[in-house]
């Protein structure tokens, strides 16, 4: 009977023997690869923590014991040492998430998948332990590429201030976010790794200096006294110490026992640790091993034995965005390109290939990426910051204050926008297009096909006198969806053909082929529509409040919050030019959204074509009804 099928829960591993342990690791792996290959998912960082989690969950007593995952794309192992084995739906409708969840375990405390915070929900745990006067103990797991940012350093410089407030925190360090770490902590990180270190030297030392006669023991204890020096000289750990915090490693992440005895030692210790674990990202799995790009950080559905994909896509909106910046970077010698760690998932390789030294990764660190974009602005470049649409989120003030405030020429190129699905709350970029409405001078274009795309990031790094937005999808772009109009810089996609028509749809992005499907609802039913698309979505363009005054009703839809969004912008816009015409908007109500594939998702909000022109039919024959009665009935003064 298999080790693994025995565990369910972190006491079970109580009883285990060594050799069991490293069964079970071989086990853990194999099952992983074989259930990750079915459903995709993140891969190579959760080979690579195996023995790392077994001994967490050895040393420290979870639940009571609170063991934190930064991000969380690593936490699978920590799933099945706390009784979820079933992965067959992993990140799917009614399965486990991809991430820690709350509602799945006790053991899950945090699930907030975006990097660098653990360390600061780490230091809010302990303090309150301390003010409550509990006896728990609190492990914050961070990976070497999330202590680029700067989030992360923020809590370290807190929790180091109280030398007496027990806080574990490991790093685990496999020198890799997506791509191989880089920067300043990367290649400190690197000299720890290469070291042979201060306690190993002085041990080998130690016999020799204790049998030299009269001098070997006191220069013994002399050196052991001038241990910063020391330290520095050998093993420059340096950079915690002075921050206050004790270190302890470079330890090796794949041997359970040195594992479990540094734990041990840390959490004996009283104080705050760094206990720092070498690990190899997609370990045990020759594939992910031999994928130097990622280490197959995240696959789709693969072969368990090639690692190659079961099944190939059409072009996808990334690649699209990917191709066009290698040709505006070989017209334009200004064009520069930012990326926050993710140099591949969001298309930029190709660029970087092409132009080593016109691309720069500034590691998980949003903030830095925007304010430095503005200073290359400034500076006579135009940058492209190519970033998820969740986690530009995190660069608001930013985007306001550094280079919307300066007039800076930065284009933000948004990718996953909208509804993504399958890596739950966190992921969807549902908050873009309502955060950025209040960024004075910014523009946000909205590509609703392929050569939208290509044409709208064109347009966009023209502008140098303010911010620029353009935002995207996931996954494969459909086929074109080819204007038969242009009023003003709307593209009309669809006319009426009535002299007053009903409806004036007003499509946003990616949903263009939803918005005509829904007009074609409309229609079977007599009710004459207007399709627009326009294509920048702030501001709202002049052309749009006239066309609407000559439809009856105006109809937003948008992948992106209804609070604050597109449809809210428009509305304005028809107020402030005095058009008094009803208006409904459609897109993500504001509310978290559980993890499920996007078509189901959408579904569960309602944003479909048969449930939109469901709801504008009851609207118009609503409005039908309303001009009968004031036609037979006298006016009121």
């Amino acid at each position: 009977m298999p080790l693994l099928t025995r565990i369910r829960g972190p006491r079970d591993l109580d009883r285990l023997s060594p050799e069991q342990l490293d069964q079970l690791a071989a086990e853990i792996r194999t099952f992983l690869v074989d259930a990750v290959s079915k459903t995709g998912g993140h891969l190579g960082p959760n080979l690579g923590v195996v023995e790392l989690t077994i001994a967490l969950h050895r040393v420290f007593e979870s639940p009571k014991d609170k063991v934190l995952w930064d991000t969380g794309h690593q936490s699978y192992v920590h799933k099945l040492l706390t009784g979820r084995q079933d992965f067959a739906k992993l990140k799917m409708k009614g399965g486990l998430s991809g991430y820690p969840a709350r509602a799945e375990s006790e053991h899950d405390f945090i699930e907030n998948s975006h990097a660098s915070t653990v360390l600061g929900w780490a230091d809010g745990l302990a303090k309150a332990n301390e003010v409550l006067k509990k006896d728990d103990h609190v492990v914050a797991v961070i990976g070497d590429g999330a202590l680029t940012g700067g989030m992360a350093w923020e809590a370290l410089n807190n929790i180091a201030a109280a030398k007496d407030r027990p806080l574990v925190i490991v790093v685990n360090d496999n020198e890799r976010s997506y791509a191989p770490t880089i920067g300043g902590l990367a290649n400190h990180l690197a000299t720890l790794r290469t070291t042979d270190g201060y306690e190993r030297f002085l041990a080998k030392g130690k016999d020799l200096l204790e049998r030299t006669p009269v001098v070997g023991k006191p220069l013994y204890e002399t050196l052991h006294g001038a241990k910063k020096g020391l330290k520095d000289f050998i093993a420059p750990q340096g950079m915690f110490e002075d921050l206050g915090l004790k270190y302890v490693g470079p330890i090796d992440g794949h041997d359970i026992e040195a594992l479990e005895s540094a734990l041990t030692r840390a959490k004996r210790f009283g104080g705050p640790v760094i206990v720092h674990c070498l690990t190899e990202k997609g370990r045990g799995y020759q594939p992910a091993l031999a994928d130097e790009a990622d280490r197959f950080h995240a696959v789709g559905k693969i072969h368990p034995d090639t690692g190659l994909p079961v099944s190939t896509s059409g072009l996808d909106w990334t690649s699209v965005f990917g191709e066009e910046m290698v040709k505006l970077g070989k017209e334009r010698a200004d064009i520069v390109a930012i990326t926050a760690a993710m140099l591949q998932p969001v298309g930029l390789d190709k660029f970087a290939k092409a132009f080593p030294e016109r691309v720069y990764d500034v590691g998980i660190a949003e903030q830095h990426a925007a304010v430095s974009a503005a200073g290359l602005a400034t500076g006579g470049l135009h940058p492209v910051f190519a970033v998820y649409a969740t986690f530009l989120n995190r660069a608001f003030d930013q985007v306001l204050m550094d280079v919307a405030l300066h007039k800076c020429g930065v284009t933000f190129v948004l990718d996953r926008a909208g509804v993504t699905g399958t890596d739950g709350a966190s992921h969807n970029g549902m908050w873009d297009m309502s955060i950025l409405q209040v960024v004075p001078d910014l523009r946000i274009a909205a590509p609703r096909d392929a050569d939208q795309v290509r044409a709208q990031l064109r347009e966009a790094v023209e502008v140098e006198d303010a911010p620029t937005v353009v935002r995207f999808s996931k996954g494969a772009v459909g086929p074109a969806v080819q204007a038969v109009g242009r009023i003003g810089g709307m593209d009309v996609l669809r006319e009426s053909g009535a002299d007053r028509p009903d409806v004036l749809l007003v499509s946003v992005g990616a949903l263009a082929p939803m918005c005509l499907e829904i007009a074609d609802l409309l229609d079977a039913q007599g009710i004459s529509t207007t399709v627009v698309d326009p294509r920048w979505v702030k501001p709202v363009d002049e052309a749009l409040a006239p066309l609407a005054e000559t439809h009856r009703v105006v109809v937003t839809v948008e992948d992106n919050s209804r609070v604050g969004g597109v449809g809210s912008a428009i509305a304005q816009a028809l107020r402030d030019a005095g058009v008094d015409v009803p208006l409904r908007d459609f897109g993500i109500p504001p509310r978290f959204l559980d993890h499920a594939s996007r078509k189901e998702v959408m579904a569960e909000i309602g944003l479909t074509a048969p449930d939109i022109a469901r709801q504008v039919t009851g609207l118009v024959a609503k409005l039908g009804g309303l001009e009968s009665e004031s036609a037979v009935e006298p006016a009121r003064d």
